[in-house]
């Protein structure tokens, strides 16, 4: 395997990644009635889609071919989100705790990823201001979920 081939395999798990975090963030924010809530995870989606934007720019800039959409993995869980909130009445906690699942399994992926010393400087500098951004996102989840407890 080619070296861009391999560096874009590796990016675009990780923008299937983020295609299934902005789903899921909007997923999350149709089935919150609090509004600084909705507000929050709306921000998310933003943020991952704009995280998609520069994985998918930096895969093109590879001669690769970025993937168009989420994984399986990704809509069984945004499904189970669902789910979750129609039996939970709709319940904050219970979409914060699914949304900070689904960010540590993010966050896994972005270390793994990291780990490989292969990545040109920018795409490493990329990642890691992402992940910083990703763990920020856990930090505050996990506070929102104290003050909605």
């Amino acid at each position: 395997m080619k070296y861009t081939e391999e560096i874009s395999n590796k990016l675009n798990e990780l923008l299937v990644k983020n295609y299934d975090a902005e789903k899921g963030y909007l997923n999350a924010a149709n089935h919150v009635d609090d509004t600084n809530l909705k507000i929050f995870f709306r921000r998310r989606a933003t943020e991952r889609s704009d995280f998609a934007k520069q994985i998918r720019t930096e895969i093109l800039t590879y001669g690769e071919e970025p993937k168009e959409s989420g994984s399986f993995t990704g809509t069984v869980h945004r499904n189970w989100m669902s789910l979750k909130s129609l039996f939970a009445s709709n319940d904050a906690e219970a979409i914060l705790e699914e949304a900070i699942r689904g960010e540590e399994a993010s966050l896994k992926e972005y270390n793994d990823i990291l780990k490989d010393r292969m990545l040109p400087p920018s795409i490493d500098a990329m990642l890691v201001s992402q992940k910083n951004a990703i763990q920020a996102a856990i930090n505050s989840e996990k506070l929102k979920e104290q003050l909605v407890s």
